[in-house]
């Protein structure tokens, strides 16, 4: 990586994180533990900060991603769709320590990519009539009620991809194309970590999830466990 150059190329997750503090809110990337920035989440957790709103699609679990902020107690609220592999995550909860803002998958996909999009709010159909329309204006379309949610943005957002040019042009692989996309757009500043550096032109445009402008910081992964959240076999 030495020949390649760029401001936005940092040499560790430390140095990328620099500006992150106390009350901040942090929007991360992955799908359950697959696509998640480790490095990022071992440099957050190392930074000290604390009273921080996580915005998530999970919390990771016990001992890995945000799991470990939690036992940490550095995450004050998390806005999360699915948070069922960690019993940390309901030991706070059930306590009072952690605030929760609970959100349909599908929904909290739509409000991130509408912060990123610079959208304030929008009306959707999931959660009419449930706890989640509960405070919220709900208005009628076309003979059906739709309930208003707010878009989502970031101070920062930390996201994972297989590759980057020096411009921040990012490509994720698989699964790990789930909210990543979306996170990075709506974070004012965005940290990817990715796999590989490539010089800038390498990539086929065609194949470019997220554009470079969106992203401020990159720094390669020196290590990355890749745990399996649910391991699942047959005979035969």
């Amino acid at each position: 990586m030495s020949e390649l150059k760029s401001a936005k190329i940092f040499s560790d997750a430390k140095s990328a994180l620099e500006g992150v503090k106390d009350g901040m809110t942090i929007l991360v990337g992955g799908f359950g533990l697959c696509g998640i920035p480790e490095n990022l989440i071992l440099a957050l957790r190392d930074s000290g900060a604390k009273n921080l709103t996580c915005v998530s699609n999970n919390a990771g679990v016990d001992d890995f991603g945000l799991g470990l902020l939690l036992h940490t107690r550095q995450i004050k609220k998390m806005i999360s769709s699915y948070v069922g592999e960690n019993a940390t995550f309901e030991k706070l909860y059930l306590s009072g320590e952690l605030e929760l803002e609970f959100c349909p998958q599908g929904t909290l996909a739509e409000r991130v990519r509408a912060g990123g999009a610079g959208i304030p709010a929008f009306y959707t159909p999931t959660g009419v009539g449930t706890l989640i329309a509960e405070g919220k204006d709900v208005r009628e379309f076309d003979g059906r009620p739709y309930v208003m949610e707010r878009g989502i943005t970031g101070e920062f957002a930390l996201v994972r991809a297989w590759k980057a040019d020096t411009f921040g042009n990012l490509v994720f692989r698989k699964t790990a194309r789930n909210f990543n996309p979306m996170m990075a757009t709506a974070g004012r500043i965005t940290v990817a970590e990715v796999e590989e550096i490539v010089p800038l032109g390498e990539l086929d445009p065609d194949q470019i999830h997220t554009p470079g402008i969106y992203v401020q910081r990159i720094i390669k992964s020196v290590k990355l466990e890749k745990r399996i959240e649910q391991r699942t076999t047959r005979l035969g």
